[in-house]
């Protein structure tokens, strides 16, 4: 379908982007605009909100000129805005876009690099052969290269990525990377790909729904269940690694770090099946989750308890404690999950203790307002593939998110209505943020405080899980625990499920202290709501981009942002191992 509009627009932008000398951003946007950019002009993440930003960003990078829309699609016009996807050309390669007009100048626009010109993946028409016809003597069949390859990858050939970790996020980008013919090991520290799903607690099923979570190139069958129980997932983890040929290091764990200035390569340590060795790739990626460890417990007199003391990452399974007096600390995901099993599992008693505010949505409800126009079967049938629903996630710059979500969570206020004034009378303390724009800025800002409802909130209605708040566990004696207000609770086992420490304290650890000071704060878009202080920076702070260590980066978050931002930290490795004349755009 054609558009007048879209076709003026993209005519001027054309013209516009034929080189640096011919940029004319006042013809382009609007006078205030959000441009969204992942790598085509910025060789980065970036948010541009002025001219001066965007003009930076292309007098840096010039390699990306020509800039060119060669193509746009799925036109919506609504509250006098037209919008619709793009096909794009740059210098350095293709890519993909969505851009929204409001009189006929762009108000948001997202561009993003899908391949780098001669070094697509070898797909479809460039896919290898995978034998040699003919009559070879000694001939090698397809296993036995693999295998040769295999052996010689970190002995007499290094890798020019290591990925230290090797759950979700690690192989997705290291599925990227091969695609890409990016030489890759990954390391996991468990002794099967999937364990690090397979080894958490028995009642564990993720609370995102099945269209939101497919995995690049082998999407889920379409009977797979809408939430996937942990062992499902870890055995798909399993079967991925092998299906993809990943170069995948079980029973391996990173134990230092070093990098070399003068080689620009790093010396990784690493401590495989009880061997010490070391790897030198020029670029180390850490996809070991958006946290550090654990945080310690905060509570005096542990050694006096006689009965049980847990952080919740230790959480396995509730039949443990049946009979038992049980108290969770916290009232995020984990201790909602933990408080619901131990009730199923037959405590004697269960109390959450909630120590601030958490944001609580049911899950059925999430699934229509939140999932159902992008990620859903309706969605489906509305033309809105995964790919399509991902650009479109990504295409709402983060200063616009709140606004717009903010009456998304009015709207299931008001559906759920009897529901939250029943947690209100039961004395739980909920919200939906700072500024009421709910889990997903949460998430953002400090991805802690929320819980997606599957149950035990009914629970705590019913008062089967006690509630205790407004007041701090400060010390244990022998059989209770004490808080700040003097009040005790009798307990037979205590769980804290009071979080885990930045990633900085695994850089800290694993390279230096000085690394760690020198890459700075992890997640958080600096919207300067607590726990998520400013400079506002408009990206989640160092994860899918270059970092101010040299060859340092971070990847991870669940499985929507792992897949789609894997594509993005592949294409950047790939591009610096081909030297690629492009400049990342950095925070200032």
């Amino acid at each position: 379908m054609t558009n007048k509009a879209v076709e003026q627009w993209i005519e001027q932008f054309n013209v516009s982007f034929t080189s640096a000398k011919s940029v004319d951003l006042d013809s382009i946007f609007q006078e205030e605009f959000l441009w969204r950019d992942i790598l085509c002009i910025s060789w980065s993440l970036n948010t541009f909100e002025t001219h001066q930003e965007v003009l930076g960003a292309l007098k840096q990078n010039k390699a990306a000129f020509p800039l060119k829309i060669e193509g746009y699609y799925d036109v919506k016009r609504a509250d006098g805005v037209v919008e619709c996807f793009l096909d794009i050309n740059s210098g350095i390669g293709r890519g993909k876009g969505y851009v929204r007009l409001k009189c006929g100048k762009a108000w948001t626009l997202l561009t993003t690099l899908e391949e780098l010109q001669g070094y697509e993946e070898k797909k479809g028409e460039r896919r290898i052969l995978g034998t040699r016809h003919g009559a070879h003597k000694n001939r090698q069949i397809w296993h036995e290269v693999k295998q040769a390859e295999e052996q010689a990858l970190g002995d007499t050939e290094q890798p020019y990525c290591v990925v230290v970790g090797g759950g979700q996020a690690g192989i997705m980008l290291a599925t990227r990377l091969k695609k890409l013919g990016v030489s890759t090991i990954v390391l996991e520290k468990n002794k099967r790909a999937g364990d690090s799903w397979r080894n958490r607690y028995r009642f564990l099923t993720l609370h995102d729904p099945i269209w939101y979570d497919h995995f690049p190139y082998i999407p889920f069958p379409d009977d797979w269940p809408v939430f996937t129980p942990k062992n499902k997932m870890g055995d798909w983890l399993e079967m991925y690694t092998k299906v993809m040929d990943l170069n995948y290091w079980t029973e391996s764990r990173c134990s230092k770090a070093t990098f070399d200035e003068s080689t620009q390569r790093w010396e990784v340590e690493v401590m495989r099946k009880g061997k010490k060795l070391t790897l030198q790739p020029t670029q180390l990626v850490f996809t070991t989750g958006a946290y550090g460890p654990p945080k310690g417990i905060p509570i005096k007199g542990k050694k006096k308890f006689k009965g049980q003391i847990f952080h919740s990452s230790e959480y396995q399974d509730g039949r443990a404690f049946k009979g038992k007096r049980c108290v969770v600390v916290g009232s995020a995901t984990s201790a909602h999950d933990i408080c619901q099993d131990l009730w199923e599992c037959g405590a004697k008693s269960v109390t959450m203790v909630q120590r601030s505010s958490s944001i609580i949505i049911k899950s059925e409800t999430l699934l229509e307002y939140g999932f159902g126009e992008l990620y859903s079967e309706q969605a489906l049938k509305n033309g809105i593939t995964t790919d399509k629903a991902d650009l479109l996630f990504a295409s709402l710059p983060y200063k616009l998110v709140p606004d717009v979500h903010r009456e998304v969570y009015r709207q299931m206020y008001e559906h759920d209505k009897e529901f939250y004034d029943q947690l209100q009378e039961s004395g739980f303390r909920f919200d939906f943020g700072e500024d009421g724009s709910g889990l997903l800025m949460r998430a953002l800002r400090t991805a802690s405080g929320y819980y997606i409802d599957v149950g035990a909130s009914e629970l705590i209605i019913q008062k089967k899980v006690k509630l205790k708040t407004g007041a701090t566990p400060e010390r244990v004696d022998e059989q209770f625990l004490y808080f700040d207000d003097g009040s005790k609770l009798a307990a037979d086992v205590i769980f804290f499920a009071i979080g885990y420490h930045s990633m900085d304290k695994v850089i800290e650890k694993l390279i230096s202290k000085e690394t760690a000071e020198k890459v700075g704060r992890f997640w958080g878009i600096g919207s300067g709501i607590k726990g998520d202080p400013g400079p506002w920076e408009g990206e989640l702070r160092n994860l899918w981009k270059p970092t101010k260590q040299s060859n340092l980066w971070f990847h991870g978050g669940n499985l929507h942002l792992s897949r789609f931002y894997s594509k993005y930290v592949a294409l950047q490795i790939k591009g610096r191992m081909e030297q690629v004349k492009m400049k990342p755009i950095m925070p200032s």
